[in-house]
Parts: structure tokens; C-alpha cells; sequence
């Protein structure tokens, strides 16, 4: 089921929801089970605005997923759970993952169009603002509480990246723990994972959850064409898949105060043989990420309430590959970010049917280090450091106005030392045209600053890449409207139609002259849609979430498809008991139109998944089994400019078995 619901996880256990009560620490537990149409009037949403709002007055059309549907639909990364949403969808180099948003998804780039946080914490990093999705996430997903997605810009509340959406993901509290707990997972592809946590809390408000996590993935031989020569093994890339990664999380909670901390390590092959790099040969790319971030939240009156957030980050980014030579040579490439920063915003209502917002935030990249050198012999061919600094003020505004409208008002203005300064605003009306129905007519824009990749990475070479300082910021304004429908008591139905238009899109190409990439202010884009979803719950405790989109986007000046731009998505989840109400199955279709490359084309795809689950089969253990591309369907993705193939495979069918399991 798709919830709607607050943005942290501490509410009062066994008190009435309403408006009023549930507040940003209710837990989605307490949520879950409330009919629709209750869930619909009570439920609040904070990523959208920074105010605790119903999701009906929310100015985006919001969608919330919760830990009940990490569980019964398997999902195993951050990739897995946003690539069932509407509009979104999932593509991989077999490396990464990289999420695109109605239509626009640039091979080559980071997800740096996407703010990614973690409890209210931005985790873009410094050198190249990615939002890390898949396995080199910091989380694992046992912890998460909820996920909340706002499509559309969101500069006027976040600034920079907030571009095509923004993602808060909310994790766990100790209390739904309440002691140690153990987790196994074995697969396909030697696939082997355990996780150990423990979860504290007290009647004084007091709360610990600790937990740390080991994976480790051989994964599969693979065969690409393009490669198909003696010299380079028949084309088959041996041992190159595996996947190796460790993480840690940490968050303790003391009345107003909250302080987490995070740290995840990740080691992958590289089977692709990206950036010119030689075949078959023992490439792969190292992920280090930490982050310590503190949140205060107090309420100073009935009117007034006060929160603040202060930060540090680091990214280590190292990639070891082999490159042509006589003798081949052995290439590292690699940056160094780290960031702090903090943020302090006062929520005021003493005003009759009016809440505002004030704040500010800061942010000092004190690092934004890249490097490049041979091995042996030595060799250096970058060595650049750099800083930055990014500061911006923000203003929203909520007023209902008579005859059932409400007027959603925000703006913010950035300055940064690369692009100058920048003002983005954000005008949302609703109107409840019946109790069930609500119409949402929002209006935005939003820029994007260029990271230090794109600015100064500079390596020499036909497969290298030039620097361009002079990149300017991305900009896009956008048009949106939604219409939002509760039907009977447990159902609901949204439709979205939407208009984007992109100006001065950084891409990355190549340069006629050298050969080499580089990243230029070249397009402009606009993109039309629509995206109709349901969600429905069914008497006998089946739930169904339902999603069609379609959208068209397309160079503004010669009217060209865009490249990796699905015209169609189809998504279907349904999660049913089996046997018995405790026992479920979670199956879910995702359906992908043809897409361009760079000079072909990849065919459309239907992907199944499915997962049988249980809480009480076993005694104080969740078990699952759960089957990924359950019809091994064989489909790709449209691959990058720093790749010899037009497109590269997906994962094949594999299966997964999990015990959860507390003491």
C-alpha cells in the first residue's frame, strides 16, 4: 500500500490520530492499518514545504512508501522502491544506479538532478551532488521507516539539485526494534548478507538504534558482442560482477535533540570496461561515505516553533582500472569530498489560517578533491583541489483561503561562489472541489549548479576528458496539475499533467576536435506528460498500487527524442495473503517502452517480481522468498558516451531467501 504519513518516527503509542496529534515523529507503524479515507485526513507529509501538512495539501503530488512494503515486496536497495513509483524509473551500467523523472534521464550524469536525504540530511556530496541509490547507499533497507518522494522542483525549499524531485528517506527508530535483532540473506550469484542491530528506548523520551551490515555478491560472468574477439576472452567478462559492501548506522535521540551518524563501504567489479578501460580485465571502483548530522526541534509557544540542523560529510571515490598500453598500464582515478554546513528555520501560525516559514542555511565544501595518476610507472595527470561554498534564505507560506482554497506561497534564493546567486519561487492553489477531491495548480522553477566533475575534471587522451569552467547553472521552470480523488472508503485515484521546460542542460559529449569528453551548456528540453495512479485496498486485506505514465520529452530546437526517454511507464504492485492472513505476496510488474540510444535503439520490457512473505510463520522472525525477474526477461539499458556498447544488459532471473529474526 502506498501511505501517506509524517516524516520521523516517535509518536505517542495508543493515543487518537488526528491533524492535530500526529506530528513528524508518529511512526508509520501506527499509521498502517487506518481505512483509507482516515488515512487520507490525518496523514502528514513535511518533505513537500517544511510544514507538517496533510498530503492533500501538500503543492506536489506526493507519494510515501512504507517499511510494511520494503518487507512483502523484497526491495533491496533505494533503486528497488523508487522504480515503482510513478513517472520514475531505474536505469544500471552494472555499476551504479540512476534514477530518471517523466521522461529524463542523461547517460553519463550522477543523479545529481535529485536532492537524496536521510532524515532531513542532504547526502548529495560535494564533488559530483549524486544521490547514491543502489548498493553503494548508505543504508541498508531494514532500516528505513518510510520513503517520501515530492516530484517536481523543489529549489524554492532546498535549493541546488532539487530538481526534477526531492527524496526523504526516514529511517527507523530503537523503540521499533526494542532489543536485538539479526538478519541472513543467501541468493543467486553467491549472494550472502548479515545484519545486526539493536534497538533501546526509555518512558523519558530517550532512544538508540544502532545496527551494521555485511554484503557481499560473486555475481555473474558476463558476455558483451562488442568484445567478442580471442584476444578478448570470446567477449566474456569473468568474475567482474561481484559486489562487496559494509555499512553502519547510528541514531540516538534525546527529547528535542536527535544525532545520527553513518558509514558505508563498497568494492565493485567493473565488467564493462567504461572510459577505454581494457576487457576483461581486473577493473573496479571503491565507494567510502560518513556523515554525523545533529537536529534540534523545539517548540518555543503554542505559536512558535523552532528547528536546527547542523552536519558533516565525506565522500572517497577511487577507481582502479587497466588501460591499452605495451604494457597495459594500471590507472587510479579518484576524488576526495568532504562538507559541513547547517540549517535554522522558526515556524510561525500565530496568524488565523496561516503558517510560515523562515530560515536559512550554509553549507562549506571543504573539499573538492579529484585525482588521476598511473601506477607504474608513475605518472600524474590531475591533482586539482578546490572548495566552495553555498548559502541561501527561504520563505513559504501557507494561507487557507474561504470557499475551500489554500494558497501555498515559497521562495528561496541561493548564492554560490561558482554560479553567483540564483531566486527560484513556488506557487501552489488547491481547491477542494467535494470533501474527496482536491485540484492542485502549481507553478515553480528550479536550477541546478554544475559540480566540480563537470567544471574541473581533466584527464588527457582520446578517452579522457577536457575541464569547462565555464559551465553555467541549469534551469527549468515547470506546470502542473493534479487532480486528487477518494473514492468509497478505500480507495484513491490521482492524475497529474504536467509541462517542463529546461534551459542551458549541462550534457556530456564529446569534442570534434580532441576526442575527448566534456561537459557543455548545450540543450534546451521540453517534456509533456501525464500520470494517472491508484491505490486501492481491498475487504479481504489485499492492496493494490497502480501507476500509468506518459510522457514526451524532446529537444526544444530540432524536436528530437531524447536519449534513455521512455515515451511509457506501467507499474503495477499488488501485495495479497496467501493461505492465511499472515502469509502475503507481494508481486509487482514494471513495464518500460523503447528507448534511444546514442545511435539504435533498446527494445521495450515487462519485469515481474515477486515475493512470498511472513511475520509469524516463525516465532519473532520475518522470513521472505523472493524471485527478481521472475520470467528472465532479458532487457537493457541505454548505455553512456563512455561506453563502447549502445546499450548493456540488466540482471537476469535470481532468487533470494531472508530470516529477520529478534531476540
Amino acid at each position: 500500500m502506498t501511505a501517506t504519513a509524517s516524516m520521523a518516527g516517535n509518536g505517542p503509542a495508543g493515543d487518537t490520530l488526528t491533524l492535530d496529534t500526529i506530528t513528524p515523529d508518529t511512526d508509520s507503524a501506527a499509521l498502517i492499518d487506518l481505512p483509507l479515507e482516515q488515512l487520507l485526513e490525518v496523514a502528514v507529509v513535511r518533505t513537500a514545504s517544511r510544514l507538517p501538512q496533510p498530503i492533500s495539501d501538500a503543492p506536489s503530488a506526493v507519494v510515501v512508501l512504507t517499511s510494511r512494503e520494503i518487507r512483502e515486496y523484497g526491495w533491496r536497495t533505494l533503486a528497488d522502491a523508487l522504480a515503482t513509483l510513478p513517472g520514475l524509473y531505474v536505469t544500471s551500467d552494472r555499476n551504479y544506479s540512476y534514477l530518471g523523472a517523466r521522461g529524463f534521464s542523461r547517460p553519463g550524469d550522477y543523479d545529481s538532478r535529485f536532492l537524496l536525504m536521510i532524515d532531513g540530511y542532504r547526502t548529495n556530496d560535494s564533488v559530483y551532488d549524486q544521490a547514491a541509490i543502489g548498493t553503494e547507499a548508505l543504508l541498508d533497507m531494514d532500516l528505513v521507516d518510510r520513503i517520501e518522494y515530492v516530484p517536481g522542483p523543489g529549489a524554492a525549499v532546498y535549493g541546488s539539485n532539487a530538481f526534477f524531485g526531492v527524496i526523504n528517506v526516514i529511517t527507523r527508530n530503537g523503540r521499533d526494534l526494542a532489543g536485538p535483532q539479526a538478519a541472513v540473506a543467501v541468493g543467486s550469484y553467491g549472494e550472502r548478507k548479515a545484519r545486526f542491530s539493536y534497538g533501546w528506548n526509555d518512558n523519558e523520551g530517550r532512544d538508540l538504534l544502532v545496527s551494521v551490515t555485511d554484503a557481499n555478491r560473486r555475481g555473474q560472468d558476463l558476455y558483451y558482442p562488442e568484445f567478442d574477439t580471442a584476444a578478448q576472452n570470446g567477449g566474456v567478462a569473468r568474475r567482474l560482477d561481484y559486489d562487496r559492501s559494509r555499512n553502519f548506522f547510528l541514531k540516538a535521540s534525546s527529547g528535542d535533540l536527535t544525532v545520527s551518524a553513518a558509514h558505508s563501504e563498497r568494492t565493485k567489479g567493473v565488467p564493462t570496461a567504461s572510459f577505454g578501460s581494457v576487457f576483461n580485465a581486473p577493473n573496479q571502483t571503491r565507494d567510502n561515505q560518513t556523515f554525523v548530522n545533529a537536529s534540534y526541534q523545539r517548540r518555543l509557544s503554542d505559536d512558535v516553533a523552532l528547528g536546527g540542523q547542523a552536519y558533516w560529510g565525506r565522500y572517497d571515490y577511487e577507481g582502479v582500472g587497466t588501460y591499452p598500453g605495451e604494457p597495459p598500464t594500471r590507472n587510479v582515478d579518484g576524488d576526495r569530498a568532504i562538507w559541513w554546513g547547517g540549517d535554522l528555520h522558526a515556524t510561525f501560525t500565530q496568524l488565523a489560517r496561516q503558517k510560515i516559514v523562515i530560515g536559512m542555511d550554509v553549507r562549506r565544501d571543504a573539499r573538492r578533491d579529484q585525482y588521476n595518476f598511473d601506477i607504474q610507472p608513475y605518472t600524474q595527470y590531475m591533482d586539482d583541489k578546490r572548495t566552495g561554498d553555498r548559502r541561501g534564505v527561504y520563505f513559504e507560506d501557507e494561507i487557507r483561503l474561504p470557499a475551500g482554497f489554500l494558497l501555498n506561497l515559497g521562495a528561496r534564493y541561493d548564492n554560490d561562489n561558482v554560479t553567483g546567486g540564483h531566486f527560484n519561487p513556488r506557487i501552489a492553489l488547491n481547491y477542494a472541489i467535494t470533501p474527496r477531491s482536491t485540484a492542485k495548480l502549481i507553478y515553480g522553477t528550479a536550477y541546478r549548479a554544475p559540480n566540480a566533475y563537470e567544471l574541473y575534471y581533466s584527464v588527457p587522451g582520446e578517452a579522457g576528458q577536457l575541464p569547462n569552467p565555464d559551465l553555467r547553472a541549469e534551469r527549468i521552470s515547470t506546470r502542473e496539475l493534479v487532480l486528487d480523488h477518494a473514492y468509497a472508503r478505500t480507495g484513491r485515484a490521482t492524475l497529474s499533467v504536467f509541462h517542463y521546460a529546461v534551459r542551458d542542460l549541462i550534457s556530456l559529449t564529446t569534442d570534434p576536435d580532441s576526442g575527448s569528453l566534456i561537459y557543455q551548456n548545450l540543450d534546451r528540453i521540453k517534456t509533456i506528460g501525464a500520470e494517472l495512479s491508484i491505490v486501492h485496498t481491498f475487504t479481504r486485506g489485499a492492496r493494490l498500487r497502480a501507476s500509468y505514465a506518459w510522457q514526451r520529452a524532446q529537444d526544444a530546437t530540432t524536436g528530437e527524442r531524447l536519449d534513455n526517454s521512455p515515451s511509457q511507464l506501467v507499474k503495477v504492485n499488488l501485495t495479497t495473503p496467501v493461505l492465511r492472513e499472515d502469509i502475503r505476496l507481494g508481486s509487482e510488474m514494471q513495464c518500460t517502452s523503447g528507448r534511444l540510444t546514442a545511435n539504435a535503439a533498446t527494445g521495450g520490457a515487462c519485469i515481474a517480481n515477486l515475493t512470498l512473505s511472513s511475520t509469524r510463520l516463525i516465532p519473532r522472525a520475518a522470513v521472505s522468498l523472493s524471485l527478481y525477474n521472475a520470467f528472465d526477461k532479458k532487457y537493457a539499458d541505454p548505455a553512456g558516451p563512455a561506453f563502447v556498447q549502445e546499450a548493456l544488459q540488466r540482471q537476469s532471473r535470481s532468487l533470494r531467501a531472508k530470516l529477520a529474526y529478534e531476540f
